[in-house]
This record gives structure tokens, C-alpha cells and sequence, in this order.
């Protein structure tokens, strides 16, 4: 099973992640968590690349196709070869934070980022997508002052381009409801896992399998 987490900065994708993962362990399953750009050492050498606050010369363009080289390499390299072994994945973004940030946030053709996002993943599309949704505006301030964050390049766009990206997510969620499940991350932590437990229990099979 394939799940991604998507939402703006500061959202606590990353703080749930863990705790699913944790959850889900102790169910029996075995889990892979990675992300977005990253999770290869191909992949972590183009992060640097994109999230580089000194790079500010970076064309959308010549963004769009080095976050679609990080996620052809992660497919290949950890999600297809995990989901073949009959792992969960969890993967901290993923194909719809392109349509979400460069389709909306700066207007590039959607329909050419879906043939770019296709031919980066060979088709692989996630089974659930937890969308956390907080307000641009608080979602910042939670990263700027959480301790450890990581402050990056898209972070410094302005609050317009991360409401357009709100808005897009929105649409994304609205054109597939069924593999979305948006769930509100003001609530405690504790709460938000909660919810997300509730989401994916929901969704698995009712025995787990054997710890691998």
C-alpha cells in the first residue's frame, strides 16, 4: 500500500509520518517512510540543488524537472521495490505537490506537468493521500519557528503563491475524493494521529501481515 502525505509548510507531515509508521509497526506491518525530494542519495544531492535559498536564478521550468529526476529515482530505487515486497510506504509528498506548486503556485500547464509526472513514475499513483490541512499563514510561522526546520527556497515564496498552491490542492482533492482524505492538523498532535489512524485502519486489510 502506497500512501503520501501532502499539505503546506508547516503542516506536521513529518511528525505524522513517524507516528503512523510507529502504529502501523506495531500492527504487524512493515514500513518504508521516505520523501519528497530526497530519499536516495541521487535524490538528496538534487534536494540540496532545489531548496537552496542562495539559488535564487532557479527557472520554474528547471525546477519542475529536477523535482520529476528526484521522483524517478525514488520510484526506482526504494517505493516500487517496497511495495513489491508487500511493505506500506509512507512518502512525505509526492506527484501532487508538483501539480499543487508548479501547476498552481506558478501557473505552469498542468497537463504537461501530468505527462512529465507520468513518465517520471511510470504510472505509479498512490492508493491514499492524506492532505493536512492548515492555513498558509500559520503553516509558515509553525515552520519558521519550529525548532530544527528546516527553512528552504519555496518556503520564502510570497503568502499569494501559497495560497494559490492551497487553492490547488483543493481542486486536486475535489477531481479525486476517493483517494483523498483531508484531515485537520490544528488539532493537537495527538489528535491529528488519531485521525489519521482512524483513515488508514479503514483502509487495510483486516488481518496485518507478519513483521518483515
Amino acid at each position: 500500500m502506497f500512501i503520501t502525505f501532502e499539505g503546506p509548510e508547516g503542516s506536521g507531515k513529518t511528525t505524522q509520518i513517524r507516528l503512523l509508521a510507529e502504529w502501523l509497526g506495531k500492527q504487524g506491518w512493515g514500513v518504508v517512510t521516505t520523501r519528497e525530494p530526497g530519499g536516495t542519495r541521487i535524490g538528496n544531492g538534487i534536494r540540496s540543488l532545489l531548496l537552496d535559498v542562495d539559488h535564487t536564478e532557479m527557472t520554474p521550468r528547471t525546477e519542475t524537472l529536477l523535482f520529476n529526476a528526484a521522483r524517478a529515482q525514488i520510484v526506482h530505487e526504494v517505493i516500487r521495490p517496497a511495495l513489491q515486497a508487500g511493505q506500506i510506504v509512507l512518502c512525505d509528498r509526492f506527484a501532487d505537490s508538483t501539480l499543487a506548486y508548479q501547476g498552481y503556485g506558478y501557473g505552469q500547464d498542468r497537463a504537461e506537468l501530468g505527462r512529465l509526472i507520468r513518465y517520471a513514475t511510470g504510472g505509479l499513483t498512490p492508493d491514499l493521500t492524506l492532505y493536512l490541512d492548515v492555513h498558509p499563514e500559520v503553516g509558515l510561522v509553525r515552520k519558521q519557528s519550529g525548532a530544527g526546520q528546516e527553512w528552504n527556497r519555496l518556503d520564502a515564496r510570497t503568502v499569494a503563491f501559497h495560497r494559490a498552491v492551497q487553492t490547488g490542492y483543493a481542486e486536486l482533492i475535489a477531481a479525486e475524493p476517493e483517494r483523498w482524505r483531508v484531515v485537520e492538523s490544528d488539532l493537537p498532535e495527538q489528535a491529528v494521529h488519531q485521525a489519521i489512524v482512524a483513515v488508514v485502519a479503514a483502509r487495510l486489510p483486516v488481518e496485518a501481515k507478519e513483521r518483515r
